[in-house]
């Protein structure tokens, strides 16, 4: 079995984790050597230093939660009540489909059973609940560097962001479930 092939958005999370070190690196050298000691050098690399942290951290527990068992009857991961009316009032349905997906192999009908697709989904949201907390540890960053509020900033937008993640699988998961129990109640 081969490599599978990233897709578009892996590939730009990747390339932006390149850049973004690079940015860091270059940035922090030119103000902590005296090189230039400008608050926008020092600003350019922390921003770019976060950017990288948030992203890698990504990467990184995206594959420690590969190791946990995850399963779509865990309790978490059922529906609740309020959910339908939410994401009604969130209007998911319109555009679900244009939030990116980083493996869409991994949904594909065509590899996977709909079972293991409820159980991708159900992976997918744990990494996205993960990806919340990372995004508060960049509050951490504020002792380093002072300015509180710009790390408020960003870990409040990286939660924003890691949402829809959320609220997309937990949407497309009973979809799915459905279709999983019709097809079960055929064949018995």
């Amino acid at each position: 079995m081969g490599k599978t092939k990233k897709s578009g958005p892996a590939i730009f999370m990747y390339c932006v984790i390149a850049l973004t070190l690079l940015v860091a690196l270059i940035s922090f050298i030119i103000y902590y050597c005296n090189i230039l000691r400008s608050g926008i050098i020092l600003w350019t690399g922390v921003t770019a230093f976060t950017i990288m942290y948030h992203l890698w951290l990504r990467i990184i527990m995206g594959n420690v939660t590969k190791l946990f068992r995850i399963n779509y009857s865990q309790r978490w991961f059922r529906e609740r009540r309020f959910e339908r009316r939410l994401y009604k009032l969130l209007r998911v349905r319109k555009w679900k489909e244009k939030v990116l997906t980083y493996d869409p192999d991994s949904f594909s009908q065509e590899k996977h059973t709909l079972d293991e697709i409820a159980n991708t989904m159900c992976k997918a949201e744990t990494d996205h609940w993960i990806n919340e907390l990372i995004s508060l540890s960049t509050l951490l960053f504020a002792l380093l560097w002072g300015e509180l509020w710009i790390f408020l900033i960003t870990a409040v937008a990286a939660m924003i962001f890691d949402a829809q993640f959320i609220v997309v699988q937990r949407f497309n998961r009973p979809i799915v479930l459905r279709v999983l129990n019709r097809k079960k109640s055929r064949k018995a």
